[in-house]
């Protein structure tokens, strides 16, 4: 990519006119967004309930979690493209129908197999759906905006993630364990019509649309597809306790060598490509975003699954109780993110820095009082949460805004789309890592020190991605 092109973005803010409706478009699709982040953690409270519902093994239902995170990664990118080349709308019109169509046949499945089936399908409409929320904020937002903007969905991500058991747990509270766990996936349909016509009311088409080349590189999608599959199928298998599929991951070199090498042939061509790879290497500020936000997923994500586990089979909760329990994190996410957002503009990666190093204090203290007698975690455990969460809503929207400030705006979808690749891959990573860690150390002791040893495991992963936002800091990217 040339000097001139990395500069575009900057240059087209002199001629840059705000859509009025900007703010309101922004909250419809983060509405959607956040269905479709939610239902990644909503189903970890109910995984008990599904297995006793359906008389099924641990194995089958382990696939709705998995299958869901599988088809979303492997489709983000392509579905960011989709919306660069053929307009938002469109494709978030397309992502939606399919999201809500997928959703009813899971909440009114009659078997298990029927479950796993529908979750891909939901899972690859959702992975059409969330990527036109980072190409939205790029088209209709720019400087400070931007920030905001992204600090609002960097909310929506937090919030999404977290408060995902506490839904479950609260519907099936309140449902009983068989109407309950239906109930997580069919409240999606009424409010996926209401957001559906909004979207055909409010969201814009793509700015100079006519101009863009509308072909879109099957070959590298096929590409990328089959190279997230190498990494994502091995770990989410490890995570329900088959180990036997990470034979597949020495796949992962030659087919992302394949991927690298037919995008440069693409860009070479002068056609569009899925993703234009030299983004890595031009733009260091993104391939360092890409990276902090990877590890940041492996290590945060796999904290609520391993708490959710153990406090329900190793304390004895019931699954509100346990929601319930890891909520503060929600809260702290939720008054963090948009701060954050206002001030990585005139802050940069010293927002991260300082939001990483407030998560790892909070899981360390996590990890030091999750020994606490049962009755005792409300005034332990929870405030540790809180602090853990406030860290945490100061990351993702601050590593969204540094990674794709340069990115111009025809290749947001598919750069926010590989962004969010990375975050399911961590988030694949850490649930296995974090869960392989728990049920080892469980074997052997008590399910506290077990419980302890997974979060001290997250806490290494998130040191990690601290060293990374560090060297991205100190080379000023």
């Amino acid at each position: 990519m040339s000097q001139d092109e990395r500069t575009a973005p900057a240059a087209a803010q002199g001629t840059y006119e705000p859509d009025p409706r900007r703010w309101r478009v922004l909250a419809v699709s983060l509405v959607v967004g956040f269905m479709s982040l939610l239902d990644v953690t909503i189903v970890n409270v109910a995984i008990p309930s599904i297995r006793e519902g359906l008389d099924t093994s641990a194995a089958t239902v382990q696939w709705v979690v998995s299958g869901y995170a599988l088809a979303f990664g492997m489709t983000l990118v392509a579905g960011g493209r989709l919306g660069d080349a053929h307009g938002r709308r469109r494709m978030m019109t397309i992502g939606l129908i399919g999201f809500v169509v997928s959703s009813a046949a899971v909440g009114l499945a009659p078997n298990a197999a029927w479950i796993v089936v529908a979750r891909l399908a939901q899972g690859a409409s959702a992975g059409l759906l969330t990527p036109q929320n980072s190409g939205l904020i790029q088209q209709l937002f720019r400087g400070e905006e931007r920030g905001r903007a992204f600090g609002m969905f960097g909310f929506t991500v937090a919030v999404a993630s977290a408060t995902g058991p506490l839904i479950g747990g609260a519907l099936i509270g309140l449902l009983g364990d068989e109407n309950g766990w239906r109930s997580l996936f069919l409240v999606n349909v009424p409010i996926g019509l209401v957001a559906l016509v909004l979207i055909r009311r409010m969201v814009p088409d793509n700015e100079d649309a006519g101009d863009r080349d509308p072909r879109v590189d099957l070959t590298g999608a096929l590409l990328l597809g089959l190279t997230v599959l190498a990494v994502l199928y091995p770990l989410v298998s490890l995570e329900g306790g088959a180990g036997l599929p990470l034979v597949l991951l020495v796949a992962f070199p030659p087919l992302a060598w394949a991927f690298v090498h037919w995008e440069r042939r693409t860009v070479r061509l002068e056609r569009p490509p899925l993703l234009d790879v030299s983004l890595l290497r031009s733009l260091p500020g993104y391939a360092n975003g890409l990276l902090v936000g990877t590890l940041y997923f492996t290590g945060f994500t796999g904290i609520f699954l391993v708490l959710s586990v153990h406090l329900q089979e190793g304390e004895g909760f019931s699954p509100l109780r346990t929601a319930l329990l890891m909520t503060p994190f929600a809260v702290g996410a939720a008054v963090t993110s948009p701060i954050a957002g206002r001030f990585v503009g005139r802050l940069g990666r010293k927002v991260t820095l300082v939001a990483l190093s407030v998560m790892m204090t909070g899981t360390a203290l996590a990890a030091w009082l999750v020994t606490s007698p049962s009755d005792d975690l409300w005034w332990t455990l929870a405030p540790a949460m809180l602090l853990a969460g406030i860290g945490g809503g100061g990351v993702i929207s601050p590593n969204f805004t540094l990674a794709l400030a340069e990115v111009p705006p025809e290749m947001g979808g598919a750069a926010g789309g590989a962004l969010q690749t990375g975050q399911r891959i961590g988030s694949a990573f850490g649930a296995a890592l974090l869960m392989t860690v728990y049920q080892a150390v469980a074997a052997t002791t008590s399910a506290p020190v077990a419980a302890r040893s997974a979060l001290l495991a997250a806490l290494a992963v998130l040191a990690v991605a601290l060293a990374a936002a560090v060297r991205s800091w100190r080379l000023g990217d």
